[in-house]
């Protein structure tokens, strides 16, 4: 079953897979630390052919298919600290499992620039737009890819780091990274979370 207005994924043998990209809507907010993840989702469209996003409810989305599996991306609308309340529909799609059907790709204040983390489950990080995904969906248990956008400097103001643009060197490092992460989200797609881990994890 499906909302009206929301993506149809019926019709594949294969399980439908759902990415997300965390971060704020507005041009205000495009480089920012905290929108990386619409960095990585917006590649991956633009890699796969995808087209254009489309306004859905509390959320902006487009679908297609990488080997006849059908991918629906999402960017929240919501703003971070709200990026579950984007997903609420999600169970309506047929045979939807998050542990198995959904990657969340956000920025990551723990990590420096560059690397990259993927796992198949695990706590918030102290992340708000993990912890209100987590919350709407009721489980922890879905792939996130992490990316790190460097630690905030001892007595910095978190949200003050995360709304921030990054120095053209750091942006410019997570920006070299997006092919790479691209490519990571279509193993995650194809072959699932332990194969992309084994190959991108940095």
């Amino acid at each position: 079953m499906t909302a009206e207005g929301e993506a149809d994924l019926s019709g594949s043998d294969l399980h439908a897979k759902v990415i997300v990209g965390i971060g704020n809507p507005g041009p205000r907010y495009d480089a920012t630390r905290h929108n990386v993840g619409w960095w990585v989702v917006d590649r991956f469209a633009h890699d796969h052919e995808f087209g254009v996003f489309e306004r859905r409810g509390k959320r902006l989305e487009v679908t297609g298919d990488i080997g006849g599996r059908n991918i629906l991306l999402i960017k929240p609308r919501t703003f971070v600290n709200l990026s579950g309340l984007a997903l609420t529909t999600l169970w309506q799609m047929d045979d939807f499992d998050a542990g198995r059907d959904l990657l969340v790709v956000t920025d990551d204040t723990n990590l420096e620039v560059g690397r990259v983390r993927l796992r198949p489950g695990g706590g918030t990080g102290g992340h708000k737009g993990l912890k209100s995904i987590a919350g709407v969906l009721g489980t922890r248990n879905y792939a996130r890819l992490r990316i790190g956008v460097g630690v905030p400097p001892s007595g910095a103001d978190l949200s003050d780091w995360v709304l921030s643009e990054m120095p053209e060197e750091d942006e410019d490092r997570v920006a070299g990274l997006l092919p790479e992460l691209s490519e990571a989200v279509a193993v995650w797609a194809e072959q699932g979370v332990e194969a992309a881990m084994s190959q991108f994890n940095r």
